[in-house]
């Protein structure tokens, strides 16, 4: 029974701790009321007044070009082309120019706040702005994309005017080849045959004498066949020779000008536009119609419960404040 007894007593007590609670809350109504409307409308002023911050974004495609490559002649293989930049050393070029130089200016329209590469990504940037528009913050991620463009473009200009210069260059060896090198081969060729002919001429005349002397002299016959057997090895000798230069002349022109021709026209076609891509931006632009900051839902129900929380504990402080004077006023 006295169990029973104290937890009914403990049950009247909690109950009555509620009720003066409630009681005192309901005293101090119009005190919580106001107090809470003054803090929800000094975060809604603030609200309105605060500049709103709107946010732009960007993926940008690192560019690239097509580079010649003497292992593999195929114009569509992928693995000759060549980025312009590693994104990584990019990605930190920028962030100093565009970000950690500009961390102490103040009153600023807009800036770029990240400058990062996307995870398992090598040729892509992405990059964020903050402006009080939406055409303000494109602008200043259109500043980075000039900037890159600009550098890359210089690279681009260099391959091109390299592969101009190679093309100059093989020109001119295949020129040399035919008016030179061609030229003295077939000169040589012409000698070398007219040679083979007087000494096949002198073989014959030297017949001619041996059947002669053949009755005649027998020792003038045998110096007679002495020369020809050196004729022989001339004209042995002669006829290698102009074999050799024959083979020279067929792949210079069969071999060494169409590999020329050949890489001459694989970089002659490199120099067509869409072979060289200069760094660019992945679709467009990104923005959103709301700003950014200030999130202006958020502020308010925070502010409001904020207030509100404030307010009751101010009452009950007030009480307690009150209650210890009573007290030492009796």
């Amino acid at each position: 029974m006295q169990k029973n007894t104290l937890q009914e007593q403990i049950y009247t007590e909690d109950e009555i701790d509620l009720k003066e609670l409630f009681l005192t809350i309901s005293k101090h109504k119009k005190l919580i009321i106001f107090f809470t409307f003054i803090i929800t409308s000094l975060a809604a002023v603030y609200v309105y007044i605060k500049t709103p911050i709107y946010v732009a974004s960007a993926i940008v495609e690192i560019g690239n070009y097509k580079q010649y490559n003497n292992s593999n002649s195929n114009s569509n293989s992928n693995s000759n082309r060549i980025v312009l930049d590693k994104v990584s050393k990019l990605s930190k070029e920028l962030n100093i120019l565009f970000i950690d130089m500009h961390k102490n200016d103040k009153n600023v329209d807009a800036k770029i706040v990240s400058i990062n590469v996307p995870k398992k990504q090598k040729e892509l940037l992405s990059i964020k702005a903050e402006g009080i528009s939406n055409e303000i913050a494109s602008k200043k991620i259109e500043e980075i994309i000039a900037y890159v463009q600009l550098k890359h473009k210089k690279i681009l200009d260099d391959v091109k005017e390299r592969n101009k210069f190679e093309i100059m260059n093989i020109e001119s060896k295949i020129d040399n080849i035919k008016n030179k090198e061609l030229s003295l081969l077939n000169s040589k060729i012409e000698y070398q045959k007219e040679s083979l002919q007087n000494y096949i001429d002198n073989v014959a005349a030297i017949d001619k004498n041996v059947q002669k002397l053949q009755k005649k002299n027998p020792t003038l016959v045998a110096l007679e066949l002495m020369k020809k057997s050196d004729l022989l090895h001339y004209i042995l000798e002669i006829n290698l020779q102009i074999s050799d230069l024959e083979e020279k002349k067929n792949n210079l022109e069969i071999n060494t000008i169409l590999d020329l021709e050949e890489k001459k026209n694989i970089l002659t076609s490199m120099l067509l536009p869409h072979n060289y891509q200069n760094s660019h931006i992945v679709g467009s632009i990104l923005t959103n119609d709301y700003p950014e900051k200030p999130k202006k839902k958020l502020i308010l129900i925070v502010s409001f419960i904020t207030g509100l929380i404030l307010s009751i504990f101010l009452v009950f402080f007030l009480e307690f404040i009150r209650s210890i004077k009573e007290d030492e006023g009796h």
